[in-house]
């Protein structure tokens, strides 16, 4: 049991490291950034503070709003707010990504970039360890307010990328291709995997905690 665990949480630790590398990717690209990654930039950027300190902070009011709204967190939840910042910070600070410098070229980058946050995906919810905080608080506004998910998601990007570019964040073509392609690129990379994300049960702090300290709670074994 506890061997499957552990699989699971170095699962997720490879899930975190891949996302934070796709976002370098796409950032590299430079031609726009994803949504959210137009706020953290323009966060940094007006604070001094490091991409990846911008994300984590992003990352924990978002979270304590969620717990707030009535959804619950998992583990995953948590490392999510700090470690995906932590690896951007140092793949930032490497400087092993290259930049691209014409707009084809680009665009290409940015593709890979996104199918680098799909595999990451892949990892990060096949752990089970709960939604990152930003899925989570689309998930308590579309629970709130019983507007559709894609609705809800969409304003909450919208609100992201309109702040983002006030405080300096660079919008593109980038930016539009991130939004409306990544689905595409999840789409495709988990039928490859033959992976269905539906079928996936994500464990709470609570249930991971019993399972530690008490090993009275069946670890949840997904497709």
């Amino acid at each position: 049991m506890m061997k499957h665990y552990y699989i699971r949480f170095l699962r997720l630790i490879i899930g975190l490291f891949l996302y934070a590398l796709g976002i370098v990717v796409t950032m590299n690209a430079h031609i726009g950034y994803a949504p959210w990654d137009v706020f953290h930039v323009g966060l940094a950027k007006t604070t001094g503070m490091t991409i990846g300190t911008a994300s984590i902070i992003t990352g924990i009011i978002i979270g304590i709003v969620t717990v707030w709204l009535g959804e619950k967190v998992g583990i995953g939840t948590i490392l999510n707010m700090v470690l995906i910042g932590v690896f951007l910070d140092i793949l930032i600070s490497l400087q092993i990504i290259p930049i691209a410098r014409d707009f084809v070229f680009g665009i290409i980058v940015m593709i890979v970039g996104l199918f680098i946050i799909a595999l990451a995906s892949y990892f990060y919810i096949g752990s089970a360890f709960g939604a990152g905080p930003r899925d989570s608080l689309m998930v308590a506004l579309t629970r709130k307010t019983g507007l559709p998910i894609g609705v809800c998601r969409g304003t909450i990007e919208l609100l992201a990328v309109f702040v983002g570019w006030w405080l300096g964040g660079m919008v593109g073509i980038g930016t539009i291709i991130s939004a409306f392609v990544i689905g595409f690129c999840v789409q495709i990379t988990f039928k490859l995997l033959k992976f269905d994300a539906t079928k996936v049960r994500h464990e709470t702090i609570d249930v991971t905690y019993k399972l530690l300290f008490s090993n009275k709670v069946e670890v949840p074994r997904n497709e």
